[in-house]
């Protein structure tokens, strides 16, 4: 299979491209020769400086790479008979948002995603994970039905944003996201959110009000993506270059390890070398591991408290302090 390479992966491209011709010319069952073994050395090497160094700009093409794991990708790897249900019983139902019923080692959750799609039909079927008021009304519907048979929830977080045109807006976005947070806040159920790629804006928000809120190492979630932060502030959207947006993406402070440090994400969730899409079992595994680890944490929990937490924790964001002597 041909591997997309992003611009700074391209010096990796030409050593991966021998290393599968000597792979496939070793497939007889013979021992790996030493040329072979040099190159995966090399290339392990330098896979690892190129992403020691990684800026936030390249994290925010990380989380779009086509090739990552989407929400339904993770569900088929982590839960053992997922049942996929449909519709918000308003309107219709979004294939933007994806949500369910299934088990994670014997434990039944509520599943609910962005879904972007794969490959262009199914991308401009999903909207390209851009939802509209019935995928939020759809992905609040599952998670009162969570709380009605005392099942904890999961999202998956992985959106550039919510749809921004006129149907959506005429038929209530803006009301469906806040009427998301609100409920959201006080559900009476354990929350998990993972953000495992792009976290954009409301339409990331109106998933994510949690009591845990993870991320894959190299996701994003911001208010506004690099591009949009950069026409805003820049005011030149026609000459806008990649510089711009890497500028964008530094001030945002959008990637995990920024959020971590600014108390808004609970845990980062380390990807394989070279990112999710290098190895997406291994990162289903690191994700369903880390799932079951805060279940396990929020249960020991009891629910006034549990609510108690999650309305501290969603009134401290944003919150800061200005010493005296400044």
């Amino acid at each position: 299979m041909r591997r997309f390479y992003l611009d700074f992966e391209k010096p990796l491209q030409e050593i991966e491209h021998r290393i599968e011709e000597l792979k496939r010319l070793s497939s007889n069952g013979q021992p790996p020769d030493r040329e072979l073994l040099n190159l995966q050395q090399k290339a392990s090497k330098l896979r690892r400086q190129i992403f020691s160094s990684l800026t936030p700009w390249q994290k925010t093409l990380i989380a779009r790479h086509p090739d990552r794991p989407y929400t339904l990708d993770y569900i088929r790897m982590i839960t053992e008979d997922f049942i996929e249900l449909h519709g918000d019983r308003r309107f219709s139902d979004d294939p933007a948002v994806v949500g369910g019923i299934g088990s994670i080692n014997g434990r039944t959750f509520f599943v609910v995603g962005h879904q972007k799609g794969r490959g262009t039909k199914e991308r401009l079927e999903r909207n390209f994970g851009q939802p509209h008021p019935e995928g939020y009304r759809k992905a609040l519907r599952l998670m009162k039905m969570a709380e009605r048979f005392h099942k904890p929830v999961l999202t998956f977080i992985d959106t550039p944003g919510a749809y921004p045109g006129i149907g959506a807006e005429e038929r209530g976005q803006a009301e469906a996201i806040a009427t998301n947070l609100m409920e959201m806040s006080t559900l009476k159920v354990p929350i998990i959110s993972v953000v495992i790629g792009e976290g954009g804006s409301g339409g990331a928000l109106a998933l994510s009000v949690a009591d845990r809120l993870m991320m894959l190492q190299y996701s994003v979630y911001s208010v506004i993506s690099p591009e949009g932060c950069a026409a805003i502030l820049w005011k030149k959207e026609s000459e806008l270059t990649s510089v711009d947006y890497a500028r964008a993406a530094e001030v945002l402070k959008l990637t995990a390890e920024d959020l971590k440090g600014l108390g808004i994400v609970d845990e980062i969730i380390p990807e394989p070398e070279g990112g999710a899409h290098r190895d997406p079992r291994q990162a289903g595994e690191n994700i369903k591991m880390a799932v079951l680890r805060a279940l396990e944490e929020l249960e020991a929990i009891p629910l006034e408290e549990l609510l108690e937490r999650r309305y501290r924790k969603l009134r401290n964001i944003g919150r800061f302090r200005i010493s005296e002597a400044e």
